[in-house]
């Protein structure tokens, strides 16, 4: 329907004049109301803003100024003074090069891991039995389990699992895959097995929640065009559930990069050390805060590049 004659009559006038088009038009007591709306929302986001300042930004920002402190000479353990003392940075990564890139290592295997286990069972759950809800409800249960006991009870559980005397270590020497001298605990395969198991549900559950809303019909449809169930999964299912697969390998990947719990107990001091408990020892047994604290910062620093080199790689339009 076209607008009356009167009305468009002063929109033509009002931009002759550099005005207003008449919808942004509106009178005193309509301003009025959008302004206090505007405040409302002001009131309702300030909250979160303050929880954010004090509990994210002042922390970081402690950090960053701790890191930067000096031990004056003489000082006994555990004194330092506020300096500018940006050697710190250098004097840590010389040190500890080997150990973040074997972290960053750690972290992208686990993470592949549980994208080729996670993927599978959430595509089990999520579609094949859509139509079986109360199976398909047992096993998102089951998939959110784990969180339901404790992070180190279930890092300890796998050290039990992976032990010399273990069923797993007896089965890989009777078939000869392992010597009869050989282990699997304190090793590189033990802390990844770890980190794969702790974090699969953020792998997971993501995934599940993007397939939940996958249309089967376009399933239905690509095999009616004669398409190879690979070339479905390939061209239908796999992109539309790629905002879970992105969300899953960021919530992986973070939270392992940055793990101590699996390397302390399932691998050893030598080459299993992940950055993690490099910045635990100095923080509480050599009493080094700004190493500590100049590591931390670097851990961040570098998750928070990768992240951003990942997001503009692959990143997705669904997400943002």
């Amino acid at each position: 329907m076209s607008a009356p004659a009167d009305v468009r009559t002063r929109n033509d006038a009002g931009r002759r004049r550099g005005g207003r088009a008449p919808e942004d038009w509106r009178s005193p007591e309509e301003l009025a109301a959008e302004k206090k709306r505007g405040r409302i929302g002001q009131f309702l986001v300030l909250p979160g803003f303050i929880f954010l300042l004090l509990f994210f930004v002042a922390p970081v920002v402690v950090l960053l100024a701790m890191s930067l402190y000096t031990r004056p000479p003489g000082a006994e353990i555990g004194q330092f003074a506020p300096a500018l003392q940006f050697s710190n940075y250098a004097v840590v990564l010389r040190e500890y090069w080997d150990v973040l890139l074997r972290s960053f290592g750690f972290a992208l295997i686990a993470t592949l891991a549980a994208l080729l286990i996670g993927y599978p069972m959430a595509y089990l759950v999520a579609v094949r039995l859509r139509a079986h809800r109360l199976l398909q409800g047992i096993l998102l249960v089951l998939l959110i389990a784990p969180f339901f006991s404790s992070f180190i009870l279930r890092t300890q559980a796998w050290k039990q699992i992976l032990a010399d005397e273990g069923p797993v270590v007896g089965v890989l020497r009777a078939v000869a895959i392992l010597p009869a001298d050989g282990r699997l605990t304190a090793t590189a395969f033990a802390v990844v097995c770890g980190l794969t198991y702790n974090f699969l549900p953020f792998m997971t559950l993501p995934i599940y929640a993007s397939l939940e809303r996958l249309d089967t019909r376009l399933l239905e449809a690509s095999g009616d065009l004669y398409a190879s169930p690979m070339r479905t999964f390939r061209q239908v299912t796999l992109p539309l559930s790629m905002p879970g697969v992105f969300a899953g390998t960021l919530l992986t990947f973070i939270p392992a990069s940055g793990d101590y719990v699996n390397a302390a107990l399932l691998g050893n001091n030598r080459d299993t050390t992940m950055i993690g408990q490099v910045i635990d020892s100095r923080f509480f047994r050599v009493v080094d805060y700004p190493g500590a604290a100049a590591l931390s910062f670097i851990l961040m620093v570098a998750i928070l590049i990768l992240v951003m080199i990942y997001v503009r790689r692959f990143g997705t339009k669904d997400l943002f």
